[in-house]
């Protein structure tokens, strides 16, 4: 589980300048059983396009280069 997870950040650093160019970031909450769990923060935590930056983008990145990987899950 631990090297999942250090998996899922690396995939997220990659991942965060594109967030933060738009005044946002993300947060790792939790890896469990395939299911990551993040908050969007800044402005992508109210952004209307937030579901779609977290499935279409930050989903496909994580279930394509972290194996196991099966879900992701919004925190609020």
């Amino acid at each position: 589980m631990e090297e999942q997870s250090e998996q899922v950040q690396e995939v997220l650093s990659k991942l965060r300048p594109f967030l933060l160019r738009d005044g946002g970031d993300v947060e790792l909450v939790d890896v469990e059983d395939g299911i990551v769990r993040l908050r969007l923060m800044g402005a992508c935590g109210n952004c209307p396009s937030s579901t779609i930056t977290l499935k279409a983008g930050i989903e496909r990145a994580l279930m394509a280069e972290v194996p196991g990987v099966t879900e992701i899950e919004q925190v609020f």
